[in-house]
């Protein structure tokens, strides 16, 4: 069967010096914030793609951004036990938040009715940081190996956490105490999503394979689909919720129906002049239904998808 989308590349985006790890939505829908191994952190804007605003520069890898709308703020994690927090009205780092660690921020989320941060770190553990006076709280060891990807479930009652030794945790987001174990990976979870509708929880891993577990059936697993030839590195949904893409270290980006999991459109190099290398991050922009991907080529690629004319 055709896919029904059409795909076309709008722009590349260059700058950054080394490859780019991560993408973040910013204050105005048509913005955007991207940060890697350079340590630089850059706003860029859809409907004047040509130049990046260098908003940020810290002293190692950025692995992980979050915006935090109710402040304003910007939170940089980066490879070198710190959490830096931007306060973007004032162009200012207002706070540099030391961890007891000396271990890279590979996921950051946060639950502004708690009024907490939580950070997924290098070294196993999860870090929870207060909003209010920005210190550590509570740091919660869960593995030997990393902490790789967090995901909120919208009633904001659980977290799924994903590890390293291949396991996805449950936790009750009261008490941090782990409610269910998910196995099945072979691999580190690198990305973990839940449905915007909260039935479903994504995973992906360096095993290639997307699963889906059904959580209304207390995470019962749904199904097991090989995604990609390689590792699957990021899950991000649409802003209607009614799609979702992957990306992958096979340097594609895939497009799937949320509702049936089932594969709609590939955009790789061969199809579309996509990444030449690995894929680390998608951002689903609500302008104009506009994808962003970001790879370890040191670019950034906007895709327009649109669906055919029946």
């Amino acid at each position: 069967m055709a896919s029904p989308f059409q795909v076309q590349k709008i722009t590349t985006l260059t700058g950054h010096r080394d490859c780019v790890y991560t993408l973040e939505r910013a204050p105005e829908p048509q913005k955007f914030f991207s940060a890697g191994a350079d340590g630089l952190v850059v706003q860029w804007d859809l409907s004047q793609p040509e130049n990046g605003e260098l908003v940020a520069r810290v002293s190692s890898s950025v692995y992980a951004l979050k915006y935090v709308p109710e402040q304003n703020w910007l939170l940089i994690g980066h490879n070198h036990n710190s959490l830096e927090v931007l306060d973007l009205a004032a162009k200012a780092i207002v706070k540099t938040i030391p961890l007891p660690a000396a271990a890279a921020i590979f996921d950051i989320h946060y639950s502004w009715e708690r009024r907490q941060i939580f950070l997924a770190l290098g070294d196993g553990t999860l870090a929870v940081v207060g909003l209010e006076k920005l210190d550590v709280q509570k740091v919660v060891r869960f593995s030997e190996k990393s902490v790789r990807c967090l995901a909120l479930h919208p009633s904001g009652k659980e977290m799924a956490v994903g590890l390293s030794d291949h396991r996805i945790l449950v936790l009750d987001l009261e008490t941090l105490a782990v409610k269910q174990t998910l196995a099945g990976h072979t691999g580190s979870v690198f990305t973990v999503a839940y449905t915007p509708d909260g039935n479903y929880l994504l995973s992906g891993s360096r095993d290639a394979h997307l699963r889906v577990w059904d959580v209304t059936q207390h995470y019962q697993e749904h199904t097991s689909i090989i995604a990609h030839l390689f590792t699957l590195n990021h899950i991000t949904f649409s802003p209607n919720g009614r799609l979702f893409a992957t990306c992958s270290m096979d340097k594609s980006v895939k497009v799937w129906d949320a509702q049936t999991f089932k594969l709609l459109k590939v955009i790789d190099k061969a199809r579309h002049a996509g990444h030449g290398t690995s894929v680390n991050k998608l951002f689903w922009s609500g302008h104009w239904n506009q994808l962003v991907s970001c790879s370890d080529d040191r670019s950034i690629a906007v895709w327009a998808l649109t669906l055919k004319e029946i």
